[in-house]
């Protein structure tokens, strides 16, 4: 890594050129990319849909945003939570990565079993960081922050995949918490074939 990079990364990013470069490349292998129009989750449309189960399901692209997100992790020794289902693959393999435990937040509240919103171990006031595949309004990672909050975590940290740059990081802050994204919107459509 050159001294060039060193500092790119300390800026905040957490990826390089050449990483951001690869991280493109490897959802875009992955058809994970896919331009037309799409109905998004919070019922707007896109001219441009991220397919989040292609790309946590291609083992080259799942290793990629893993070896992100524990690089962007590396400094901290916070748990690490995912918000189901979409997550989960990322913060296991983010987890193994790293050698420690994380916990996944439920949509819901399960009506069976043990009846829990929160899975995994997870002590009073321990730190926790979110990982997240993509966000849009952001409203997801809110609703899992609440959860692990109730659940007596302290998370002031979302970090994501992608941002779609619409309203995410708007909301989370009205929360108290900081978003981070392995890459905006912007970024990857800047590198649109």
């Amino acid at each position: 890594m050159t001294d060039e990079d060193r500092a790119e990364r300390a800026a905040g990013t957490g990826l390089t050129d050449a990483d951001r470069t690869a991280l493109i490349a490897a959802l875009r292998a992955a058809d994970a990319v896919r331009f037309g129009e799409f109905e998004l989750s919070h019922g707007g449309t896109s001219d441009y849909y991220v397919d989040k189960y292609l790309f946590e399901t291609d083992p080259d692209s799942l290793t990629a945003v893993a070896e992100a997100f524990a690089d962007r992790l590396a400094g901290t020794d916070a748990t690490l939570a995912g918000v189901a289902l979409g997550a989960v693959p990322l913060v296991a393999v983010t987890a193994e990565k790293l050698g420690r435990s994380y916990v996944i937040a439920r949509k819901e509240t399960k009506e069976y079993g043990t009846g829990n919103r929160i899975e995994g171990r997870l002590d009073d006031g321990e730190e926790v960081i979110v990982l997240e595949d993509i966000a849009t309004t952001g409203q997801s990672a809110v609703d899992a922050v609440e959860a692990l909050r109730e659940a007596g975590a302290t998370v002031d940290r979302v970090i994501v995949v992608v941002d779609r740059e619409e309203g995410a990081h708007e909301l989370l802050a009205e929360h108290d918490v900081d978003l981070e994204a392995l890459l905006t919107a912007t970024e990857l459509l800047d590198e649109r074939a």
